[in-house]
């Protein structure tokens, strides 16, 4: 789909911070807008303490990229800002510079639903420094959050061990963009359907649901409440049974379920949302075997998240489809991922390129420098290690790599293992290059990648460490830049 066009209609260049287009306006003026410069966009940690991520979010950059161009009300507008002295933030050239702006930038990027870990680029942005800065705040603000939902939902997609999970979260999201993007990133990284009726129509997402509590309590009887659902909608009943009292409640369901079947329709199940689950689960798994529906689904709702899922999994709840909402939607323990976009190199005078890199006192947030790309390698049908190098100098005949967190620990490669390379390109000077998968070629790429990483990386609990790390010889020429940067400095 066209997202900007089907639905937002209008032009996004101003989702930017006004910091972007001051930065912007200081190159122009400077003359030096047209530098080629490369820009990483990256995390640093994984998120909910977790030992992978699923990146998400790249149909939103590339239909933004398509469309990135400034309207006449843009410029309207930007005209009207003004500096602390109360005249122009903007002198009418740097509008119309804006006003002329055609996309001319090479993106390359790690497709959507593949398993990526901290530092690793999930997109590279090589062209004109004004036109990079500016795609800083809207690629960041698209990717953080739709990577930390299909990561949340890859991770209730494991803890329920293969069942299904339904997406419930619209009336807890944040707002209509917040609720729309989480549906989507929901159903890449695992969820099966959604109760998001406008995500289904924009994403081609299925559509689940069925009646909610006050639906039974706008009636005299909870049995007349299930009666007359099943009258009008037969072909879609699950009954939402913890109204009143929840044993109670199942027993209806199963007469009204029998008297569905004699009318050639069939009871799909029960839903759950209060209580204590893995007993009143239990519970009603036995009314509904004992009346004849040992095929009917349990639907459990009420704040799930995978390690309540867990826990209920480990109590032996009967419990087979999943509803979840607000702890993923939300991604209510850790809300935004903390992604980053920072230069990496930059072309002097000269035609040569200069490098770059960020220091800190923090190693973690020390960049890297280089026009980065990502080499995973896999042996017997697992993935076992990723390296970073500069593309511009390629890979070694004999390569190894170094922890970027812990320079004494190096790694060998196999120079005869398989690899693939991550980063893929999605514009070349403006121009798109890239087949945009279906949601379903991503979610199935989700699921797949997720298969060829050993157990231990998934584990929600102290998950193993899966190896990542710089070429030796960007690692080598990274911690030269460091010293002599700090020996100017001092």
């Amino acid at each position: 789909m066209k997202i900007t066009k089907d639905l937002y209609q209008t032009s996004l260049s101003l989702l930017t911070d006004l910091y972007q287009l001051t930065m912007a306006y200081g190159y122009w003026k400077s003359g030096r807008s047209e530098d080629e410069s490369v820009f990483h966009l990256f995390f640093r940690r994984h998120p909910f303490k977790g030992g992978f991520t699923i990146a998400c979010g790249l149909e939103y950059v590339i239909d933004f990229l398509d469309n990135f161009r400034f309207s006449q009300e843009d410029i309207s507008y930007l005209s009207t800002i003004e500096g602390n002295n109360g005249a122009p933030l903007f002198e009418q050239g740097f509008l119309d510079y804006l006003a002329d702006l055609k996309f001319t930038c090479s993106v390359e990027a790690v497709p959507e639903g593949t398993v990526v870990f901290p530092q690793e680029p999930l997109i590279r942005v090589r062209g004109p420094i004004a036109q990079c800065q500016l795609l800083e705040t809207p690629l960041l603000n698209i990717v953080n959050y739709q990577t930390l939902v299909a990561t949340k939902a890859a991770r209730m997609n494991l803890a329920t061990q293969g069942e299904p999970v339904l997406e419930f979260g619209l009336r807890r999201a944040q707002g209509i963009d917040g609720g729309l993007a989480a549906s989507r990133a929901a159903y890449i990284g695992g969820c099966d359907a959604t109760s998001n009726v406008l995500a289904g129509r924009l994403f081609g997402i299925p559509v689940k649901g069925t009646h909610a509590h006050s639906w039974v309590m706008s009636f005299d009887t909870e049995l007349d409440a299930f009666e007359t659902y099943a009258s009008v909608m037969p072909n879609n009943c699950v009954f939402l049974v913890d109204t009143y009292d929840t044993i109670e409640g199942v027993k209806k369901a199963v007469e009204v379920g029998k008297k569905l079947r004699e009318n050639g329709h069939e009871m799909m199940g029960i839903r759950l949302d209060s209580g204590d689950l893995a007993y009143l689960s239990t519970e009603a798994r036995k009314i509904l075997d004992e009346g004849g529906f040992p095929d009917a689904n349990i639907v459990a709702s009420n704040d799930l998240d995978e390690n309540i899922i867990t826990s209920l999994k480990q109590q032996d709840a009967k419990i087979n489809v999943w509803g979840i909402g607000t702890k993923l939607v939300t991604a209510y323990d850790q809300p935004a991922l903390g992604g980053v976009y920072k230069i990496a190199a930059l072309r002097n005078a000269e035609g040569n390129w200069d490098y770059k890199v960020k220091l800190s006192e923090q190693v973690v947030k020390v960049s890297n420098p280089g026009i980065l790309q990502v080499r995973r390698y896999q042996r017997e049908g697992e993935y076992v290690g990723d390296m970073i190098y500069n593309e511009v100098d390629g890979v070694p005949e004999n390569p190894s790599m170094i922890d970027p967190m812990d320079v004494t620990r190096q790694r060998a490669i196999d120079p005869q293992a398989t690899y693939q390379e991550l980063l893929q390109p999605l514009f070349d000077e403006g121009k798109l290059v890239y087949q945009v998968p279906s949601i379903n070629e991503v979610k199935a790429h989700a699921a797949a990648e997720l298969k060829q990483f050993h157990s231990g990386v998934k584990r929600f609990m102290n998950p193993h460490s899966y190896p990542v790390g710089l070429e030796k010889n960007l690692s080598d020429y990274k911690y030269d830049l460091i010293r002599k940067l700090r020996k100017q400095k001092g």
